[in-house]
Parts: structure tokens; C-alpha cells; sequence
């Protein structure tokens, strides 16, 4: 079962194509109900390769991770955009994020931060009309729900 409503999931792929618009760089969010792993980073990085968001041609793609029932949440870029994008830019983004998540403004917050992203790829990875295409899909992806208790 999704947190989102149809709006919301649709309002979430607006601003990931929004955010696109202008870059080679790739944005993904992915949903599930709990994080399997104890660190949210490290399930962040297991999705990422699942999504095969690893192979796109530039490495610069981003995925913005949320466990909503147990409240967990991380953001990862690959290769190309850590090495480009400040120190302190990740950290920056997930707290811009989780202050709004605080507010229980969960869409607002991933617009937030996706927004926050494509600025950063746009400026490191410009759309370059010749050669760019959507390499990843832009919808929402989702989890395995949790198993019903016995």
C-alpha cells in the first residue's frame, strides 16, 4: 500500500522531470514500508543498483530512499555527482528533507530536495541536446510491502 496518493505521486514526478529538464543527471525515489537493513545508506545503495541506476552513461544519478513505517531515510548520488557537488551537500539536502518530514510535509520535502538536486546536476551536467536521453524511468518506485504477521 502506498503513503501517496495518486496526486502526490504524480506531483513527485512532476518535479523529478522539472528537475531533469536541464541536465544529463538522473533522479529516482523509491518508497517501501520498512528499511531490511539497519542503516538506511546501505539499503539506499542496494536499491540504487537494483534500479540499475549505476549504469547510466554520466554516473550521476540520485536516489532519494524513504522507509515510511519505520521512519528511515537516506539520499545517494553516484560517482560523478559526489565527486562534483560540495562535502557538505548531501547532508545539507537530507536535512532540508527531514525538516520538512518533521513538519509531516513528506511530499513538499522530497520536492525540496529533488529540486535541490537537479540544480546541482544542472550545473555539473548539463543537458546536452545531441547526446542526453531519460536513461531512468521518472515514476515512483516501491518495496516489497511487509508481510502480514502471522
Amino acid at each position: 500500500m502506498s503513503p501517496l496518493t495518486p496526486q502526490q505521486e504524480a506531483d513527485l514526478v512532476a518535479a523529478i522531470r522539472q528537475a531533469e529538464l536541464a541536465t544529463s543527471g538522473e533522479i529516482r525515489v523509491h518508497l517501501e514500508e520498512d528499511c531490511p537493513t539497519p542503516e538506511p545508506m546501505d539499503r539506499a545503495a542496494q536499491v540504487f543498483s537494483q534500479l540499475g541506476m549505476h549504469k547510466t552513461a554520466q554516473r550521476n544519478g540520485v536516489l532519494f530512499y524513504v522507509a515510511w513505517h519505520t521512519r528511515q531515510f537516506a539520499v545517494i548520488g553516484d560517482a560523478a555527482i559526489n565527486a562534483a557537488v560540495p562535502d557538505d551537500f548531501w547532508e545539507r539536502t537530507k536535512e532540508l528533507v527531514l525538516d520538512a518530514f518533521r513538519r509531516q510535509q513528506y511530499v513538499t520535502g522530497l520536492q525540496q530536495g529533488i529540486q535541490l538536486a537537479g540544480e546541482q546536476l544542472r550545473r555539473y551536467f548539463p543537458y546536452n541536446a545531441d547526446t542526453d536521453q531519460n536513461e531512468l524511468d521518472d515514476s515512483i518506485s516501491y518495496g516489497a510491502p511487509k508481510p502480514p504477521r502471522p
